[in-house]
């Protein structure tokens, strides 16, 4: 059976990164060690390193020595390292047990300095602060807001335990929300990011349930005759698409987050499944084999007429489309394996991000500049994040066990 419960104790040394590749214009930034940071027993300078080259928009150069926020850099010494960015930082212990982190931006190009912030945190939230100052360095050069303070959630299995964890989006800091004997899969946030909803197998069939992350409380969302599966968070967080065999074959339904009766969105004897909604809530993306394989489509959230979205191959599946509403992910079949491919919803234009095999559940990050997926590696299944470019590609490595089902989370912490 499963155990639900608040979030356990961080699962420690789960993950490490592995950034591979070139972007094609990226920025020269610089981090100095943080001054004092090992009182804290983080790496904070580390930490804020790895999340902008993780984004592919920043190359991390060497900074020698520790200086702090209050530190005045020559600027030609750091130009004439090819630096275009400096971050300087420090950690200081308070009279109450927490820790000050601050830290301050140059812009050594133009000799600027575009200022710092400073938040004090406990133990706990130090490398939640470090994601904190990489968002703030990632808006201030690039106008854009970061997503390294965010969370992802996936599933992992170690023989026949399965888990669902809550991890940092550079997959740190993990925590169990819930740990199973039975299969657990399509996890996915509600959009204030307070909920998980996920099937679980631990009453002999698939069952939607939904879960409040902070306290661990759970209920059922979808236990109907049959199958009860795929769920998809609507943009206002008050219904979830899910797949039903509730009147024969597999069709798509609304049901209200907090229980009600379930509204029928689609017709006929085809198999639709896979829901994902546009952030403006009004158009559902989903997969259907009514045309002979399974392809994509999108049809009004509310229901109505279907219109197809892929013709590349003969099997596309699992749509994610991006917050901004520019990209559509998905998973192709092509050379005998499985696919990351990305369409243009405004041209149609499409391309494969990856050269793996086992590619799955694509996931975008709020910002709609990177993408989390499962895929298959060294004998492992493994996460990875890409850029869209498919240019940058990060890693993340577990120690033992497989990891399946990612899901990107939303802003808001």
């Amino acid at each position: 059976m499963a155990a639900g419960g608040t979030l356990a104790a961080p699962a420690l040394a789960q993950f490490r990164v592995e950034i591979s590749g070139v972007g094609a214009t990226q920025i020269p930034i610089a981090i100095a060690r943080f001054r004092d940071e090992a009182l804290g027993g983080h790496p904070i300078a580390s930490i804020v390193r790895a999340d902008l080259e993780r984004s592919g928009l920043f190359r991390g150069v060497d900074a020698p020595g520790v200086l702090d926020e209050t530190s005045l850099p020559v600027m030609s010494e750091w130009r004439a390292r090819a630096v275009d960015a400096l971050v300087l930082g420090s950690v200081t212990r308070l009279a109450d047990g927490r820790f000050d982190v601050r830290f301050k931006l140059w812009d050594v190009l133009k000799g600027e300095d575009l200022g710092g912030k400073s938040q004090a945190v406990v133990a706990g939230d130090l490398r939640l602060a470090a994601h904190r100052v990489a968002d703030e360095v990632y808006r201030q050069l690039t106008g854009e807001p970061g997503v390294f303070a965010t969370r992802i959630a996936y599933v992992t299995r170690a023989g026949n335990r399965f888990s669902l964890h809550v991890a940092d989006a550079d997959g740190e800091g993990a925590q169990v929300a819930l740990g199973s004997g039975e299969p657990l899969i399509s996890p996915a946030w509600s959009p204030d990011g307070k909920w998980l909803a996920y099937v679980s197998f631990e009453t002999q069939k698939a069952v939607v349930w939904a879960q409040e992350v902070a306290s661990g409380q759970r209920r059922v969302v979808a236990s109907y005759r049959g199958s009860n599966s795929a769920p998809a968070w609507s943009p206002d967080g008050r219904e979830l698409a899910v797949t039903l065999s509730l009147e024969g074959g597999s069709q798509l339904f609304m049901v209200p987050a907090a229980g009600g009766t379930p509204r029928r969105l689609t017709q006929g004897g085809a198999i639709d499944t896979e829901p994902a909604f546009t952030a403006d809530g009004r158009t559902l993306y989903f997969v259907s084999d009514r045309g002979g394989s399974p392809q994509i489509y999108r049809m009004p959230a509310s229901g109505g007429a279907a219109e197809r979205v892929t013709f590349g191959g003969d099997y596309n599946i699992s749509p994610a489309v991006s917050p901004d509403g520019r990209s559509l992910a998905y998973i192709t079949r092509a050379g005998g394996g499985f696919r990351l491919t990305l369409m243009d919803l405004a041209s149609g234009n499409v391309r494969s991000l990856t050269e793996t095999k086992d590619d799955e559940s694509p996931s975008f990050a709020p910002n709609s500049r990177l993408l989390i997926y499962a895929t298959r590696a060294g004998g492992r299944d493994v996460l990875m994040t890409t850029t869209l470019d498919g240019r940058i590609k990060t890693r993340l490595l577990s120690t033992g066990v497989d990891v399946r089902e990612p899901a990107w989370g939303p802003y808001g912490r």
